[in-house]
C-alpha cells in the first residue's frame, strides 16, 4: 500500500447531539407547572429533573438552546410552586393538628 491510499480513508465525524435533553427539560417544566397546582410533590420532582436536564443541555451546547433555557425557567417556576405548596401544606397540617389537639383538651 502506498501513502496515497490513506488519503481516501476518511473517518466520518460524529453527528452533533440533538435537542433531546432540551425538549425533555421543557416538557418536564410545562408538566410541572400544570400539575403544580394540585400535586406539589410531583411538581417539585419534575422541576428538579427538568432543571438538571436543562443545565446539561446548555452545558453540551447542542441544538435547542432556546428550549433548554425555557425548560430551565419553567423548572425553576415549578420548583417554586412545589416549595410554596409544601410550606402551605405543612402550615395547614399544623393548624389542623393544633386545633384537634386543643379540642381534645377541652
Amino acid at each position: 500500500m502506498s501513502n496515497n491510499d490513506n488519503m481516501y480513508n476518511v473517518v466520518p465525524t460524529p453527528a452533533q447531539g440533538g435537542p433531546g435533553l432540551a425538549i425533555a427539560s421543557m416538557v418536564l417544566g410545562i408538566c410541572g407547572v400544570v400539575f403544580g397546582c394540585c400535586f406539589y410533590w410531583l411538581a417539585f420532582l419534575l422541576g428538579v429533573i427538568g432543571l438538571i436536564l436543562g443545565a446539561v443541555a446548555l452545558a453540551k451546547k447542542t441544538r435547542g438552546r432556546g428550549m433548554a433555557i425555557a425548560g430551565l425557567v419553567l423548572s425553576i417556576i415549578t420548583i417554586a410552586f412545589g416549595v410554596i405548596g409544601l410550606v402551605c401544606g405543612a402550615a395547614l397540617y399544623s393548624e389542623v393538628m393544633g386545633q384537634s389537639a386543643m379540642n381534645s383538651l377541652s
